[in-house]
């Protein structure tokens, strides 16, 4: 297509990771990367290596992307594609942002300044900044604030039309639901409810081997205690760090498809009354099950959920790592009484929920993308999650009460069509992304010589 013909500019990015020294583990974590990204990505190397509509995506960002790509595929234990590979995939994700930005951008959308003030704040928050020294440092560095702004309030706008337009896309036909609902009324009479009690002794999000290694002598201690006959409930009350240990770490009845697989694996065998032979590693840290009751569930009815989150979107002032570290810090502030979790959702959340303290009211099963629910639901009340993450961002979720209640043919079909909603997600945003790209300009460089 033909460019637009305003002059082709670069929206700047925080590409410069500010951090105070001496601020804690989790400015180590931004410093450590920000030195890997100056060392991978000289700046005298910058050059433009495409042009998208009236933006730029240029190879110091492009080394930076690689970079983030390989490390979390460390992270999760994934192989590190090859080189060339590692490359298209940065330059293919950052063309597919700049085209989201466009879009957005061209929508018509707002982001109201309360909003915009709670994402500036963020990154101050997390470069251990006030509001106004990120101001100065961003001056040092050579971006006016504006232009910052501006960057923060394209991101924010982008995932709004993301969410409006793939939603728009998606069509779930009466058909679709009614062969749903008969899928799931065969299988009711497989559907059996365990309630669960556990021992959990949590280990931090990036633990050291030391620290994992205490952990793990702490579970075993408390496995000792059972086999030496102590009641479970009683070495719950004393060693478990679950939220319902002063229940004897009673979990609650659930159907055993709103329980994480983790745990329904783990009790599969066991008699009711039964103990996991075996601490069971999660990403919470590790558990011991007993298996207290093994029923039917009643097909007429579902367990409602009401929880509360605190949401920080990933960008390029803030990395899914670095979100996850900051979260992972507010967890331990509100655990060790230090701050409570509704200020901190009203202060740094970026979901239309912070004004309420991130309080969600009561979802349904089905209501909740799967990667949230099942985090959801794996916590008892009072839990509080390790940092999750979702497309929306990365979430720290509370559950505040459950309630079961009688489900009608409605509501039934609301759970079904947002379930098979979520299942058509992927393929409608990539249909979105094919139809962007067909629609704009995109001119790839070569590298200077």
């Amino acid at each position: 297509m033909i460019a637009s013909s305003r002059p082709v500019f670069r929206v700047l990015a925080l590409t410069a990771v500010l951090v105070l020294p001496h601020a804690g583990a989790l400015a180590q974590a931004v410093a450590a990367k920000a030195a890997s990204a100056a060392a991978a990505a000289p700046a005298t190397a910058d050059y433009i290596v495409a042009v998208v509509n009236n933006e730029l995506v240029t190879e110091i960002e492009v080394q930076q992307r690689m970079g983030q790509l390989a490390g979390e595929a460390q992270r999760n234990q994934a192989p590190v594609p090859d080189e060339k590979t590692l490359r298209q995939q940065a330059i293919d994700g950052l063309i597919n942002e700049r085209l989201q930005t466009t879009a957005a951008r061209d929508s018509g959308m707002t982001v109201d300044d309360a909003e915009l003030q709670r994402a500036v704040e963020n990154v101050a928050s997390m470069n251990r900044l006030t509001v106004a020294q990120l101001r100065e440092q961003l001056k040092r560095d050579g971006m006016d604030f504006f232009t910052f702004r501006n960057n923060l309030r394209d991101q924010i706008l982008a995932q709004r039309i993301r969410d409006r337009e793939v939603q728009s896309r998606i069509k779930v036909s009466d058909g679709e639901i009614e062969d749903y609902l008969s899928t799931q009324r065969a299988s009711q009479s497989q559907r059996i409810e365990l309630n669960i009690a556990q021992i959990l002794v949590t280990v931090p999000d990036g633990a050291s081997d030391e620290v994992v290694a205490q952990k793990r002598a702490r579970i075993e201690q408390a496995q000792a205690r059972l086999k030496a006959g102590e009641p479970f409930a009683v070495v719950a009350k004393d060693m478990s760090e679950d939220a319902n240990r002063d229940r004897g770490g009673e979990i609650g009845g659930r159907p055993m498809d709103r329980l994480p697989d983790l745990f329904v694996n783990a009790v599969r065998f066991l008699p009711v009354g039964g103990v996991t032979p075996q601490p069971v590693r999660s990403g919470a840290g590790f558990h011991l099950l007993k298996l207290l009751s093994r029923a039917e569930s009643n097909p007429g009815e579902a367990t409602q959920t009401r929880a509360r989150h605190i949401l920080l979107r990933p960008s390029a002032q803030l990395s899914v790592d670095e979100a996850r570290l900051r979260l992972s810090e507010f967890r331990s502030q509100i655990l060790a009484g230090k701050a409570r979790f509704e200020d901190l959702a009203r202060q740094y959340s970026e979901d239309g929920s912070a004004a309420r303290g991130g309080d969600l009211g009561w979802t349904s099963p089905g209501s909740l993308v799967p990667e949230f629910e099942t985090a959801m639901n794996a916590l008892s009340k009072g839990g509080i999650s390790q940092p999750i993450v979702s497309r929306y961002g990365v979430h720290l979720i509370q559950v505040l009460d459950r309630r079961d209640v009688k489900v009608s043919p409605e509501q039934l079909r609301d759970q079904a069509k947002g379930v098979l909603s979520e299942r058509k997600y992927a393929a409608a945003y990539s249909d979105w992304l094919e139809e962007l790209r067909s629609r704009a300009f995109i001119e790839m460089r070569e590298p200077p010589l």
